[in-house]
């Protein structure tokens, strides 16, 4: 039994389900190494023949009445758990919002180098947060600001759609792109 840090009230680490000794109930349904059913036994019984076997015998369906208990060798059960996830996360795709910020004022080689950038997220399958920021009395000529916005929606119809269309807030004006998918 494990206590906390500072020595106070003892606390149980969950590792999972239940095996072995840590099954207190009277009687189980029991399926075997091999998928059979071996029925109704009590649970010492049920652990001889696990014992038997050199297995574990490990809770599945805690909440069953009376629970279901499995024969298994529960290392393997958790390194093989343990690879299926390893599998699921490498199958996920985590889409990343990237930002990118112009200015109303923004040259022209600068733009096409943001451009360049934007195109270049959008085809790595990324969302782009493209944002204008006004500074100063900047903020009186909103117009440049989106007509900035609405030549980057031109220039990427091609491999973008518009997920959120311009809008102002405070002192930015923002608007987000999503790729499309192919």
């Amino acid at each position: 039994m494990s206590f906390h840090r500072d020595g106070r009230r003892p606390y149980r680490r969950d590792d999972g389900a239940r095996r072995n000794e840590r099954i207190r109930v009277p009687q189980v349904r029991v399926v075997d190494d091999e998928g059979n059913q071996l029925g109704v036994l009590p649970t010492n019984k049920a652990l001889d023949i696990a014992r038997e076997k050199g297995l574990d015998l490990v809770e599945v369906a805690g909440k069953a009445d009376p629970p279901v208990c499995k024969i298994m060798d529960y290392g393997k059960f958790m390194y093989q758990q343990q690879k299926r996830k390893q599998e699921a996360k490498k199958k996920q795709t985590v889409i990343q919002i990237k930002e990118v910020k112009f200015r109303p004022k923004t040259d022209e080689h600068d733009y096409q180098t943001k451009l360049k950038h934007i195109r270049r997220f959008l085809s790595d399958g990324d969302k782009c947060k493209v944002t204008i920021f006004f500074r100063g009395r900047e903020i009186v000529h909103k117009d440049r600001g989106l007509a900035v916005l609405e030549r980057v929606q031109e220039e990427t119809q091609d491999i973008a759609k518009v997920e959120q269309s311009p809008r102002s807030e405070g002192r930015t004006m923002n608007m987000m792109l999503s790729p499309i998918k192919k």
